[in-house]
C-alpha cells in the first residue's frame, strides 16, 4: 500500500515556490499518493491570482496532484499586520481541514516558513496522531532580525520559543545546510532528529535542450562572468561593481554582466556608468525557462552575498543551478556554500566584499585553458547529479515517510 503524505504548505503553484508541484509530481512518480493542503495563490504581490477566488474549500487536480485549497487573507505587503493576517488565517484554516476534512495520512510534511505552518502540522500531529516531517528552509528567528522584518526583542524572544516548541513536536527535521544542522543542535534538538537534504534547482529550466544557444550578451570576445538573480542589499554588489574597476585598470579582458532586478539595480548602474565600466552590463530579468540560455553563454557564474555570520550557514539556491548548468563558479560566500564548491572541485573561492579577491578569481579562471574549464564545469554537473539533483532529493525524504509512515 502506498504512503500516503499530506503536503502541508501554505505557497504552491502557480506561486513561486521552492517545494511545489515539482516535488509533489516526483513523489508521486516515485510510488507516494499525495495530498496538497495550501492557500489560494496571492504570492508574492499580496493580490489573489486572476482565476482564483477565496471559497470555503476548493480541490483541483495538477498533473496527478490532488491539491485542496483553503482559504486565507491575500497580503504580502509591508505591513505587519496584514502579514500576521495572512500567516495565522492560513494556519487556522489548514489546521481545521487537517484535523476535519482530509482522510488521515501516514505522514505530514510541513513546509517552513512560516512558522505558522509548522504550528498548525504540530497540533495536527497531537490530535490525530500523524508524524511530522518538518522542513527548514530560512532559520527563524535569525532571519527576521537580520532582514529587519522584526527588530523589536519581546517579539523575536516570542518567536523562538514557538520554534522550539515546534522542534520538539515534530519527528523529523530537514534542513538544507550543515550549519542550519549545527545551530538546532546548539537550540538543544537532538542531531539524531535531524537530516540535511540539499536543495535541488529547476533542472527542466536549467538543463533545457535549447539552453545551449548561445547568446551573445556582450559586444566583445570577453571572458564573461555573469552574476544572475536579485540584486539586493544582501547581494552587497559594490564589491562586484569594485572589482570590475580593478580588472578595467588591470586591462583584463573579463566582462561582468548582472542578469536580474532587484531594489539595487539603478543605483548599481548609475555607479558603474560614473566609473564608466565599459566591462559591466546590466541585463533586466527573463522568465526563468531563459534562464538557462544565459547561463550557458557564459564563461563562469558568480555568487555572492555580504559577509555575515547568518550566510556562511546559507546555501544561496543559484549555487545548485550553476553547478546543474556545467559551468565554473566564482564563489564568493563563506561557509556551507564554499565548502560545496571545495567538494565538487567545480570553481573558485573569493572572500565576500572584498574586490581584490573577486577580480583575482576572475582573472585566474580567464588563464586557465578552455578544457580545463569545461572540466570543472563537467565536476560541478556530476556533482549535483549524484548528491543534490531533484531525484536523490525526494528519494532522501521518501525514506523519511516510508519510516515513519509504517
Amino acid at each position: 500500500m502506498a504512503t500516503r503524505i499530506l503536503l502541508l504548505t501554505q505557497w504552491f503553484d502557480p506561486e513561486p515556490t521552492f517545494k511545489g508541484l515539482v516535488f509533489a509530481r516526483e513523489l508521486v512518480a516515485q510510488g507516494f499518493e499525495v495530498e496538497v493542503l495550501t492557500g489560494f495563490p496571492n504570492y508574492p504581490g499580496g493580490k489573489l491570482y486572476s482565476g482564483y477566488k477565496v471559497k470555503l474549500i476548493q480541490r483541483e487536480v495538477i498533473d496527478g496532484v490532488k491539491v485542496t485549497r483553503v482559504p486565507l487573507y491575500p497580503s504580502h505587503g509591508q505591513s505587519g499586520i496584514g502579514r500576521v493576517l495572512n500567516y495565522a488565517s492560513f494556519a487556522a484554516t489548514s489546521l481545521f481541514y487537517g484535523l476535519f476534512g482530509v482522510r488521515k495520512p501516514h505522514v505530514i510534511y510541513a513546509y517552513h516558513p512560516p512558522l505558522t505552518v509548522g504550528m498548525s502540522a504540530a497540533l495536527i500531529r497531537m490530535l490525530r496522531r500523524v508524524p511530522v516531517v518538518y522542513d527548514i528552509q530560512d532559520m527563524w528567528p535569525d532571519t527576521l532580525k537580520a532582514t529587519g522584518m522584526f527588530s523589536n526583542e519581546k517579539a523575536l524572544k516570542l518567536v523562538s520559543r514557538v520554534c522550539d516548541w515546534v522542534y520538539r513536536r515534530v519527528d523529523q527535521i530537514v534542513v538544507l545546510s550543515p550549519g542550519f544542522k549545527r545551530l538546532l543542535i546548539e537550540r538543544g534538538v537532538p542531531a539524531a532528529k535531524i537530516d540535511v537534504i540539499y536543495n535541488w534547482c529547476a533542472e527542466d529550466m536549467v538543463c533545457a535542450a535549447d539552453a545551449g544557444k548561445p547568446l551573445n550578451f556582450t559586444p566583445d570576445d570577453t571572458f564573461r562572468v555573469l552574476f544572475a538573480g536579485n540584486m539586493g542589499k544582501a547581494q552587497a554588489l559594490d564589491a562586484v561593481i569594485e572589482a570590475a574597476a580593478i580588472l578595467k585598470q588591470r586591462a583584463a579582458n573579463v566582462s561582468l554582466t548582472f542578469l536580474g532586478g532587484g531594489v539595487e539595480v539603478s543605483r548599481l548602474q548609475a555607479v558603474a556608468r560614473e566609473r564608466q565600466l565599459d566591462n559591466v552590463t546590466f541585463l533586466p530579468g527573463v522568465p526563468m525557462a531563459e534562464v538557462g540560455a544565459y547561463l550557458a553563454s557564459a564563461d563562469a557564474l558568480m555568487v555572492h552575498l555580504k559577509k555575515d555570520p547568518l550566510f556562511t550557514i546559507t546555501i544561496p539556491s543559484k549555487t545548485q543551478a550553476y553547478m546543474a548548468a556545467g559551468k565554473p563558479l566564482i564563489m564568493a560566500v563563506e561557509g556551507d556554500a564554499a565548502q560545496l564548491v571545495r567538494d565538487a572541485d567545480c570553481g573558485v573561492i573569493a572572500e565576500p566584499q572584498n574586490p581584490q579577491a573577486l577580480a583575482d578569481a576572475c582573472i585566474e579562471l580567464s588563464l586557465l585553458s578552455e578544457q580545463q574549464r569545461i572540466q570543472m564545469g563537467q565536476r560541478g554537473a556530476e556533482f549535483y547529479r549524484q548528491k543534490l539533483s531533484l531525484k536523490v532529493g525526494v528519494q532522501r525524504f521518501g525514506e523519511h515517510f516510508r519510516r515513519l509512515g509504517n
